[in-house]
């Protein structure tokens, strides 16, 4: 299993050679399509009971050499993540979805790690949703991104600092638009972030994002301007980062081939987190539909000492905490069948400052390869 994603690679590529189309019933149907349809067990539109049973799921194998003044970490090859469960359509307006995540780097007995998504969800109509019980609670540029869809291979720094990383929590949310240009989602989440659903041990947080979308308006392909809010209510034992407010301003434009995302977010600390603010700028382009190049650069600063985390990979070799941090990531993405299958590289530089100098000082370059799919 230890180099299993090169073989999926190679069997990629060789599938991409002649995934254009094949015929099916008079149809131009993609060799991915095929395969990917078998995730799907049922589908009738018109029973009144269940429209549809799928298999849902993600596996992402990762490679990382990471390499700093301060140590080295290296892991040919690891398990970033595997999700499975099943989404299924209900009375033409419901859906359950169940999915887990399993740690495939442990023995398969101690594999199961925790519930991600465990929802009910409900569209009474065109645009408004409901959602109750363990979701995702997603605000940042990249925290309000699945990781399935992800530009690079992991979340920025400023969205793994201020963000919660748990990123599943039992709550309820409504998500709909206002005359196709604005856009809205509102949530209310325990904040004990319990492997199963919530027991409510701890406090809550609320979140609100509103967005505009220039797409009608303007001459660009996309545009998006979206404003994300929370209010995270002070509590030792959240599963939460320690912010009383957290404030984020997301934009993303796409052009043509070219496409600019960017994050600028600020976020008030309790207890012994400082106050922190961040920039994120990752301009792309488009060579064609299965060939991407991005750019990354992130800088974070805390109002007081030992406010900043690194990010996962550059922690493994310093788990210190500093005051200044700036990235620079370029990436190159492989699509082979969208972002339901990709190959993604990067190579990065990042620089840690720590004027405390308590052990969180870090200055390194780091290279990420990994697979993504998706079902």
């Amino acid at each position: 299993m230890k180099y299993l994603w090169f073989i999926v690679v190679s069997i990629a590529g060789n599938l991409f050679m002649i995934a254009p189309s094949v015929a099916a019933d008079g149809e131009d149907v993609s060799v991915f399509d095929k395969v990917w349809s078998y995730a799907t067990l049922y589908e009738n539109g018109d029973n009144r009971f269940i429209q549809k049973f799928a298999l849902s799921g993600r596996l992402q194998p990762d490679s990382a050499w990471f390499k700093a003044d301060q140590g080295e970490f290296k892991d040919n090859f690891l398990w970033r993540r595997f999700r499975f469960g099943f989404k299924t359509d209900l009375f033409q307006e419901w859906v359950l979805h169940i999915e887990g995540d399993f740690d495939l780097n442990e023995f398969l007995g101690d594999s199961y790690t925790r519930l991600t998504d465990a929802y009910i969800g409900w569209t009474p109509r065109k645009n408004l949703d409901f959602k109750v019980l363990k979701q995702s609670a997603g605000f940042t540029l990249d925290g309000a991104t699945s990781s399935k869809k992800l530009l690079t291979l992991q979340r920025n720094d400023l969205t793994n600092n201020l963000w919660f990383t748990s990123e599943y929590f039992t709550g309820i949310t409504a998500k709909g638009k206002i005359y196709d240009s604005w856009s809205y989602n509102f949530g209310l989440f325990s904040s004990d972030g319990n492997d199963e659903l919530s027991r409510f041990e701890a406090s809550y947080f609320t979140l609100l994002s509103l967005g505009y979308d220039f797409t009608q308006s303007s001459k660009l392909g996309h545009g998006l301007i979206r404003v994300d809010y929370v209010y995270n209510e002070e509590d030792i034992n959240a599963d939460t980062r320690d912010f009383s407010q957290i404030l984020s301003l997301v934009t993303q434009w796409k052009t043509g081939p070219w496409g600019l995302s960017t994050d600028l977010s600020a976020g008030k600390g309790y207890a012994e987190q400082s106050d922190v603010w961040g920039l994120v700028l990752m301009p792309f382009y488009d060579f064609n539909p299965y060939i991407q190049v991005v750019v990354r650069y992130t800088y974070l600063s805390s109002a007081k000492d030992n406010g900043l985390r690194l990010p996962r990979y550059e922690s493994r070799i310093v788990d210190g905490r500093g005051n200044e941090y700036s990235e620079i990531y370029t990436g190159l993405n492989v699509y082979f069948y969208g972002h339901k299958f990709k190959w993604q590289t990067g190579l990065e530089y990042a620089d840690m400052r720590d004027d405390a100098d308590d052990g969180g000082e870090y200055q390194g370059w780091g290279v990420n390869t990994g697979v993504r799919l998706y079902w």
